[in-house]
């Protein structure tokens, strides 16, 4: 595991160093000009890479640094600052977990390192400041950046010398360790039976286990003059060291990073090569997770000598004879056996990074990075996720014919040390006080009356209007629960919207910020998406040559939102491939030998414009869609979105876009300051995340009224004579949908009958738009006054009440396309007549006279 090359030593360099230390010192004590920085280990370290003096070069004293490295982990203490906990020895009590066989990984913080410096973060790490006298653990810092590969063998010897004894018995499945300890105590008790047969000493245990060079395996002296299978330590240790940058406390790759913040992938060079760095992208592939050797044994069949090879690269010589001794006394070198049991194999995992859109300069493709994971941070990793990754930049040379063609060019990757979601679920950060606001934020938004509003407002704040569109994508978020039923039928609760509409009304820029927003979220065109691109396609793995499966876009977006803009610029053959996903959820694949499904859970919001890029009245909604009724019963919502003018909504549009514009100019851009009062995506992420773990039920009281108001919508769109959609029984479906989903909002278990109402209203005001054409000359002899008053009056006398509640009064309204504020005009202006009189509420009183029997 030496990077020679790279700012590591070799075992003939260390003996160099040794001789040159010695040398410097006694010329020191011999000229009395000892430096007082002598006895410091970190006084003009340099290493092989760096800068020598006209003197000669000393090298770093790892044996000094080995010294820091236990003083560190046995001496830190917890200060609360960072992880959220208090008191105790942070890397003691890690350690004392890896003794009781309850913990994994041993993470060391380099934040935690430099909190014990004087320097600043930024100043601490900086290269200007090696000459600061007396800041050792800033100094320390830099060295564990620029050189980790040493660093991580150095935090694992000083753990090993620290382990502390298990302070509980461990109950579980054996580890290669014991049974390897086991075989060993066995062979030595036979061992001594023949020592004392043959009268000759033994050895303990103790001297067996330490590896000093002795073998049990067989009887005579000779074996135990062996020094060639002592047991490596890697082969001894039941857990695996980690170090994680300096971020200051918040999360990895984040921008507030205050230290290492994430290198843009392209900009991470040979400069780079040894050193910890910090990368974002897109994991387009993960293959599967393999065992990889890491130490192996072997036993010779002769003399039962057993020999252990540390196998550090990704190709190895497995060793043919015995090196004993006492096959080499005898002249007949005995056969090695590999051992699979008695060997030690780690998970290990490849992922291709991405390099993120915003990232890409202008003119050039993304690039991509080859990420090994190895031990626990395996299968922390899906396809499609956006994550921060921290790793060992590291070379590796071609082998085979590639290295012929490649000559002194090495390929590149990143071992990774640490990983993080860039868009972390709440509970799954590091920062558990963080946890806590967020979660004690989310409680308090669920007891607001309002929440509903603020919520549809917190999604892409600066498109002007939309409300009800705001609010379709909210609810898209959140879904429902899927229902399996008795017989392994399930019903999907992933809910699907279209937004068709003219050019110009912001549907692109709806579909961006839902995809930024959501947990998991996949953007892609219709032009730029092939069949098999969002399905699966079939490719061959360049390290074992065999066919795999790549999931596309549906796939990436499992158990999360798939954004499909241009959807009707979509080849009609391409577009029958998302049929199964729609309501199946599965992508059924028979093809290059290979019969499987996947699993494509997304939900899907698609934008697409009119058949004639404009929708054009005179035609039938049918003919301006233009897609076919099997498609368009899939989707749950319909919306459509026609640009009509209006003067009073113009004026307040130009007002809205000016004054964007305007605080966008000057530097100060803030949602907060171009409309009202939103929550961050990370607040808003955090409340859908909430609601998705609800399960509301349908109570049956409302069986008849879902039903009834079904078979209305059907006997509407049979009397219509162009029907804006297909009502259907998936429309049904899709009512529970809405129902279920507006439940979740409200975080309850219940149905109840405004959520369905709500369902309701938004179907209606999908189609607003169309309604308001048809309606528009109709409406232009009317007063907007009077036919909300009849609206009004109707109801009253439909449901025989007196009483007509202001917000019964605005779902009335609001499908023929009348305002708040038209409303209540209308409300004051009949009250001024004493036609109706209005409570503190605005709810409107008849008297007993005012309505007919």
């Amino acid at each position: 595991q030496n990077l020679d090359h790279f700012g590591g030593t070799s075992p003939r360099n260390s003996a160099r160093t040794s001789r040159s230390g010695g040398h410097k010192k006694r010329h020191e004590m011999a000229t009395g000009t000892r430096s007082a920085r002598a006895g410091n280990p970190f006084a003009n370290q340099q290493t092989m890479a760096g800068e020598g003096t006209a003197g000669g070069s000393e090298f770093a004293d790892y044996e000094a640094e080995k010294e820091m490295c236990k003083t560190f982990l046995s001496t830190f203490a917890r200060t609360g600052a960072l992880d959220g906990t208090l008191g105790g020895l942070k890397y003691m009590d890690q350690l004392q977990d890896v003794a009781n066989r309850a913990r994994q990984v041993l993470e060391i913080s380099l934040d935690d390192v430099l909190s014990l410096s004087s320097l600043d973060l930024e100043e601490a790490l900086e290269q200007d400041n090696l000459a600061v006298a007396g800041d050792e653990w800033s100094r320390f810092a830099r060295n564990v950046r620029d050189n980790t590969r040493r660093y991580l063998t150095l935090f694992a010897d000083a753990a090993d010398e620290l382990m502390p004894a298990p302070t509980s018995a461990f109950e579980g499945t054996e580890d290669v360790f014991d049974v390897l300890m086991r075989q060993r105590q066995y062979a030595e008790q036979d061992n001594a039976q023949q020592m004392a047969t043959y009268g000759l000493p033994t050895q303990t245990a103790e001297q067996n286990q330490t590896g000093d060079g002795s073998n049990p395996a067989g009887p005579g002296a000779a074996n135990a003059a062996d020094a060639a299978n002592r047991v490596p330590r890697d082969l001894l240790r039941r857990y695996e060291v980690k170090i994680r940058p300096a971020t200051g406390g918040v999360a990895l790759g984040s921008s507030k990073a205050r230290a290492s913040q994430a290198v843009p992938l392209r900009e991470v060079r040979a400069q780079s090569i040894g050193q910890l760095v910090t990368v974002r992208g897109i994991a387009t592939k993960v293959s599967e997770v393999k065992p990889m050797l890491q130490v192996g044994t072997y036993t010779c069949e002769s003399c039962g000598y057993e020999i252990y090879q540390e196998v550090t690269g990704n190709a190895y010589m497995p060793l043919c004879e015995c090196p004993s001794n006492r096959c080499k006394v005898n002249n007949s070198p005995g056969k090695l056996l590999f051992q699979t049991r008695g060997s030690k194999f780690v998970k290990y995992q490849e992922v291709k990074l991405q390099e993120p859109a915003d990232e890409v300069p202008v003119g050039n493709i993304p690039r991509t990075m080859t990420v090994q994971m190895k031990g626990e941070l395996c299968r922390q990793i899906r396809p499609g996720d956006a994550v921060a990754v921290a790793g060992v930049f590291l070379p590796v040379p071609y082998t085979g014919y590639r290295a012929m063609r490649a000559g002194l060019i090495a390929n590149t990757y990143l071992e990774a040390q640490c990983v993080e979601q860039l868009k972390q679920q709440p509970g799954k950060t590091r920062n558990l006080l963080e946890d806590a606001q967020l979660e004690e934020k989310v409680n308090r938004l669920s007891r607001d009356d309002d929440v509903y509003s603020l919520l549809a407002r917190s999604i892409c704040p600066e498109i002007f209007g939309h409300e009800d569109v705001k609010k379709a994508l909210l609810v898209l978020m959140v879904g429902a629960p899927t229902r399996t039923m008795k017989d392994g039928m399930k019903l999907r609760g992933d809910l699907h919207v279209c937004l068709m509409g003219d050019p110009g009304v912001a549907k692109s820029q709806l579909l961006k910020h839902v995809s930024m927003v959501a947990p998991r979220g996949v953007y892609t065109t219709g032009r730029g998406a092939s069949g098999v691109g969002l399905t699966a396609s079939i490719n061959k793995d360049p390290q074992t040559g065999q066919t795999t499966l790549e999931g596309g876009a549906l796939v990436l977006a499992d158990k999360g939102i798939c954004c499909i803009d241009e959807f009707d610029k979509m080849e009609e053959t391409e577009r029958t491939a998302i049929h199964e996903v729609m309501e199946q959820q599965t992508v059924s694949i028979a093809k290059a030998g290979i019969t499987t499904t996947l699993n494509a859970r997304a939900t899907v919001l698609a934008a697409a414009n009119p058949a004639y890029s404009r929708y054009d009245t005179r035609r039938s909604p049918a003919e301006n869609m233009a897609l076919p009724a099997s498609l368009l019963s899939r989707f749950d919502l319909m919306w459509l979105i026609l640009d009509r003018a209006d003067a009073e909504l113009d004026a307040a549009l130009a007002q809205h876009v000016l004054n964007v514009h305007r605080v966008s100019s000057s530097g100060s851009a803030s949602t907060q300051s171009i409309s009202e009062e939103v929550l961050e995506p990370s607040e808003l992420r955090a409340y859908v995340a909430k609601a998705r773990t609800f399960t509301p039920e349908v109570p049956k009281e409302l069986n008849e009224y879902i039903a009834c108001a079904y078979a209305e919508m059907r006997a509407e769109e049979a009397a219509s004579e162009n029907p804006h959609s297909y009502t259907t029984a998936r429309t049904l479906l899709g009512i529970l949908r809405l129902s279920e989903a507006l439940a979740r909002l409200r975080f309850s278990d219940i149905v109840e009958q405004g959520d369905v109402d709500e369902a309701l209203r938004l179907m209606q005001m999908s189609k607003i738009s169309l309604l308001e054409s048809r309606d528009s000359r109709g409406r232009a002899s009317n007063d907007p006054i009077s036919e909300i008053y009849g609206i009004v009056r109707d109801y009253a006398v439909r449901s025989g009440s007196q009483e007509v509640p202001f917000q019964k009064a605005m779902r009335l309204i609001q499908p023929r396309g009348f305002r708040e504020e038209q409303l209540r005009t209308c409300l004051d202006e009949y009250a001024s007549l004493n036609v109706w009189s209005l409570d503190d509420n605005m709810n409107v009183l008849f008297g007993e006279d005012d309505l007919p029997v």
